[in-house]
């Protein structure tokens, strides 16, 4: 699926992937949030916890950037390549939380991404250039890579894991 290139159509795929995630969420009980599959033990509680915190770090990053601090992406001391050994720490977080306290930190999380593409204009979104943290992406593209893409893989993986529990 393109990139959305304009502050409407990320609300639209913001809304439309979240809706398809919280309707697989809606089944998904405290037991079944510890399920992962065969080949990956990543639970889906791991997942939600890691795509609420990841939704987290795009607000930190744009904060630390809008006050002059140094933005480091993706985080302090690791590399992209390095995700994995980032997002460990994340998923074994997840796991040893509960479920509808997850729900409601995933809950509040893409509430605050949505208000704030809603607060910014098309420009600020979509202007290559205008936050030199963002690099050769724009800060909508950032915003739908922490919100709307982390979606469609979350739902992804916990529809995979639920039919290989079924």
């Amino acid at each position: 699926m393109p990139a959305a290139t304009n502050k409407t159509d990320l609300l639209a795929v913001f809304d439309k992937d979240l809706a398809k995630l919280r309707k697989t969420l809606d089944g998904v009980d405290e037991a079944q949030s510890a399920l992962s599959t065969l080949d990956d033990d990543t639970t889906i509680k791991g997942v939600i916890a890691h795509r609420t915190h990841w939704m987290g770090m795009f607000h930190g990053w744009y904060e630390d950037g809008i006050a002059g601090r140094e933005v480091h992406v993706p985080a302090k001391g690791y590399k992209w390549n390095q995700l994995k050994e980032y997002n460990a720490p994340l998923y074994a977080k997840g796991d040893k939380t509960s479920w509808g306290d997850l729900l409601s930190e995933f809950e509040a999380a893409y509430d605050k991404l949505r208000r704030f593409i809603e607060a910014h204009d098309a420009v600020s979104l979509y202007t290559n250039g205008t936050y030199p943290w963002t690099g050769k992406w724009t800060l909508g593209r950032f915003a739908e890579a922490s919100g709307p893409s982390h979606f469609r893989s979350a739902n992804t993986y916990i529809r995979k894991v639920l039919r290989s529990a079924s």
